[in-house]
């Protein structure tokens, strides 16, 4: 019985050290991006060698830490770490703030009576100088199955609109409780007129309540038009969630299994 516990505790132990950030969180500073404004940039980099995956995260606030985030943080650098196998080292994360009150704005890609529609503005932004900035800074490889851009809620959104949108740097989405509600119908109709990127992984998640009951539905819509595009489920992955809610700590708990499917 002790040398049961022994190992028990070792493997324990050996899995926090697995999971402990290896690396660093680097601030670099403040971009002014073009019809958007202002906005901060953090990045983990991770220890070793530069070939490794990068996952492009919005609301940067609640990316890291709790300190500064909404309701805790998601703690993504060490999911990052959590994630690292024999063949699959820790990705970079890179994580882009948010604007607090203009948030609406700059996560939609269509102008409506909640939003102005500036997504593309970020995309822009995103696909441009911060992926430039990113390999020139970092010396990661442009291959577009090892670039992934991700959120929550809006951000969720906007990450399936950006893939779609700049599919030659971001091969994959990573959709936690997209907001696909406020996007209507007319997103759903954008995606299903886009052209099939030639690489493209996705993730989609929801919990069963989240909206009561009103969010499941339309996540599964949006995996239902994708299945009906051809992905299969080696390139598509929809996690409901019996007892996820539309918060950070849900999306800290489903983090790693989402990084897990992507970072092939």
């Amino acid at each position: 019985m002790r040398s049961e516990l022994v190992r028990h505790l070792a493997s324990a132990d050996a899995r926090a050290r697995a999971a402990a950030p290896a690396g660093r969180v680097e601030r670099w500073g403040t971009y002014s991006i073009p019809g958007i404004g202002p906005r901060g940039v953090r990045v983990y980099v991770p220890r070793g060698p530069a070939e490794r995956a990068v996952v492009i995260l919005f609301d940067g606030q609640n990316v890291f830490e709790d300190e500064g985030s909404f309701a805790g943080g998601w703690h993504a650098h060490r999911a990052a770490e959590r994630v690292v196998t024999l063949k699959r080292p820790a990705p970079i994360v890179v994580a882009i703030d948010h604007g607090y009150g203009a948030r609406q704005h700059e996560l939609m890609p269509f102008a409506g009576s909640r939003s102005r529609g500036g997504l593309d503005s970020m995309v822009a932004f995103l696909r441009g100088r911060l992926a430039d900035d990113v390999r020139s800074r970092l010396g990661v490889a442009s291959a577009p199955a090892r670039w992934i851009v991700g959120g929550a809620s809006l951000g969720g959104l906007a990450a399936l609109y950006t893939h779609f949108a700049a599919p030659e740097v971001f091969g994959g989405a990573l959709c936690m409780s997209p907001s696909f509600g406020l996007g209507g119908r007319r997103l759903f109709a954008w995606i299903a007129a886009q052209p099939l990127p030639w690489t493209s992984r996705i993730y989609l998640d929801c919990g069963v309540r989240e909206g009561r009951g009103t969010t499941l539905p339309r996540v599964a819509a949006m995996a239902s038009l994708l299945r009906a595009r051809g992905y299969g489920d080696r390139r598509l992955r929809f996690r409901r969630d019996a007892r996820g809610r539309h918060d950070e700590a849900s999306w800290r708990r489903r983090l790693p299994g989402a990084l897990r499917f992507l970072l092939v």
